[in-house]
């Protein structure tokens, strides 16, 4: 018997995964934390959000021999300031072996792929080893395409992988989700056919419950450390450090702005660009002090290229408040009175920056 069965088999390892669990939870209360019971209740809820996604990545979709694109970030799992115009997919890999996506293109304004070092279990972010979005892309009359991942070139669509290379993510950004048909994709190891994962064994379980764990540690801990630099500049929309972005998994065709906001019953925070360069997109969102998005599903709290209203000069004016003030492009706070809020230009040649006020109402 090993290490790691008699652990499993005394109870020893599902005691240190739920001590490690129940030392994360102070963080919800911490001294730069917003202090209500809305935040505090997100923040648990937060918590366990992550652990759900984190058993998923770890326990039941953690086998590189074997991968299957799931999604990270939806309407009830969300992590640093998940986009609401998107559909997201991960799978993990192993950078000793090749890797065939296949699938249809649909109909989706873009569709990125990126080869990543997956390192929130460990606090560390995300390196990006290689991307390919579908502008780049030799893709059929009928839509269908094949990528291949490796390390090695290959001839056609290539997607690059180094040797630390352990995961893919793939970005599917909407302008409107009704009329847009979304990709469909399914990702093999190549060389795979015939072969079978293997039953649960006790290591297997240890090293997903660790990094399960780890996950929820490194991802809280680094989104609400984030959430607390955009302090000094409360109510403003500074353009965020890109290569930071880019380092926690950010799209590398995206120059991103984050911020934080706090607003009372009767204040309105109106963000202007005076200017919308040449872009495929952009996009304006609010999100709470964990920088989960709003329920998106039940409040308007983004706008992107296609639903914004434009001024007649072409410029956008948003208004970011607790009530419709009767204004076009309104934003619903949702409830809440402070959070985090994100712009994004989206393949732009040029990024101008951003005005925002606050107004009473």
């Amino acid at each position: 018997m090993n290490d790691a069965e008699r652990a499993i088999l005394d109870g020893s390892a599902w005691a240190d995964f739920c001590d490690r669990l129940k030392a994360i939870g102070p963080l919800v209360l911490g001294d730069q934390v917003p202090r209500d019971a809305l935040t505090a209740a997100e923040g648990y809820r937060y918590l366990s959000r992550l652990l759900r996604g984190g058993l998923e990545a770890f326990l039941e979709y953690g086998d590189p021999l074997f991968p299957q694109l799931r999604c990270p970030a939806h309407e009830t799992l969300k992590l640093g300031a998940d986009n609401p115009d998107n559909r997201y997919e991960s799978c993990a890999i192993d950078a000793a072996h090749d890797y065939r996506i296949s699938g249809t293109r649909g109909t989706v304004d873009y569709l990125g792929f990126g080869a990543v070092i997956n390192r929130y279990a460990s606090g560390g972010g995300m390196e990006t080893t290689g991307y390919i979005d579908a502008r780049d892309m030799q893709i059929g009359p009928d839509g269908r395409f094949e990528l291949i991942v490796s390390q090695r070139e290959h001839p056609g669509n290539w997607l690059r992988m180094g040797p630390a290379t352990n995961s893919i993510n793939v970005r599917q950004t909407f302008q409107d989700r009704r009329s847009e048909r979304p990709a469909e994709l399914r990702i093999e190891r190549i060389g795979a056919a015939g072969e079978y994962p293997q039953p649960l064994d006790a290591a297997q379980l240890m090293r997903a419950l660790q990094g399960a764990v780890g996950f929820v540690h490194g991802s809280a801990v680094m989104f609400e450390n984030w959430a607390e630099s955009f302090l000094p500049t409360l109510n403003r929309l500074p353009p965020a450090d890109q290569e930071y972005c880019r380092r926690i998994g950010g799209d590398p065709n995206i120059f991103y702005f984050h911020g934080a906001w706090r607003l009372a019953p009767d204040e309105m925070l109106v963000i202007t660009a005076p200017r919308i360069p040449q872009c495929q997109s952009w996009n304006f969102q609010l999100s709470n002090w964990w920088m989960e998005s709003l329920d998106y599903r039940y409040h308007r709290i983004h706008v992107n290229k296609h639903t914004a209203r434009y001024e007649p000069d072409g410029s956008v004016r948003i208004h970011v408040a607790h009530r419709d003030p009767g204004l076009p492009n309104w934003i619903d706070t949702a409830g809440h009175g402070t959070g985090t809020m994100c712009w994004r230009w989206i393949g732009a040649g040029e990024h101008p920056l951003l005005d925002a006020e606050v107004r009473r109402i």
